[in-house]
């Protein structure tokens, strides 16, 4: 019998939404809500879901603008807990510009104000980190609510219905990934820089993801080329 699983998805399953949908998003949950910063970290860095979830600020360096990816966070049974990234090469260091930067900054400043302003009350939850033996707190964490709960990859499927069904949004938040992606793709990236930067363990995965962008190019090559030579005679 056939392993369904292997089967790749049709390309139609790959969202990838544009820079006006993400905009929209972003008009829907502001700076100041639960969902500001996952979107945002999402966009720009291209982790997954549970490594948005998982990050710690300690996996930060803004003076660098770097972003270490080393863990990332499942349920077990009742609780939420730490764990390695999904393979090894998802283990990973992210390079993130200014843009990012003041954002995240704003973000930490604002996270201090609130646990000040919440004092005995601001959740102190501590999560396991599997593999090291490690303990973080709610302190620790960046996707935080303003009381300091923990904002799940549970959580985001509530941001998915939102932005499906009152913007109209064809969304997922796997979209952000690969959208992500693309826009660095058409930009110019380099593909095996592509590679590292999302985690895969194979260029070939990339390439096969996203060959309907390296298509694009290949034309946008061909088209300026053509355009080069007519502007010679």
């Amino acid at each position: 019998m056939p392993k369904y699983n292997n089967i790749k998805k049709d390309k139609e399953d790959l969202k990838v939404i544009s820079l006006t949908d993400f905009k929209n998003i972003i008009n829907r949950f502001p700076e100041g809500s639960n969902f500001y910063i996952p979107l945002q970290i999402a966009f720009h860095t291209g982790m997954r879901a549970a490594e948005v979830c998982g990050l710690t600020w300690d996996c930060v360096d803004l003076s660098h603008g770097k972003i270490k990816v080393e863990k990332s966070i499942f349920k077990k049974g009742m609780e939420w807990c730490f764990d390695t990234p999904k393979s090894n090469s998802s283990q990973r260091e992210i390079l993130i510009g200014k843009t990012s930067i003041d954002i995240l900054k704003k973000h930490r400043k604002s996270q201090l104000e609130n646990r000040l302003k919440y004092g005995i009350y601001y959740n102190n939850t501590m999560y396991k980190f599997e593999k090291a033996d490690n303990l973080y707190n709610s302190a620790d964490l960046i996707c935080t609510k303003e009381n300091g709960d923990l904002i799940s990859t549970d959580s985001l499927k509530y941001l998915s219905r939102v932005v499906n069904y009152e913007l109209g949004i064809n969304y997922n938040f796997h979209s952000l990934r690969h959208t992500h992606a693309t826009m660095i793709l058409e930009s110019g990236a380099n593909l095996k820089d592509i590679q590292t930067r999302l985690g895969h363990s194979k260029l070939s995965t990339t390439a096969d993801t996203y060959s309907h962008v390296t298509l694009k190019l290949k034309q946008d090559s061909v088209d300026k080329f053509e355009e080069m030579l007519v502007s010679q005679n």
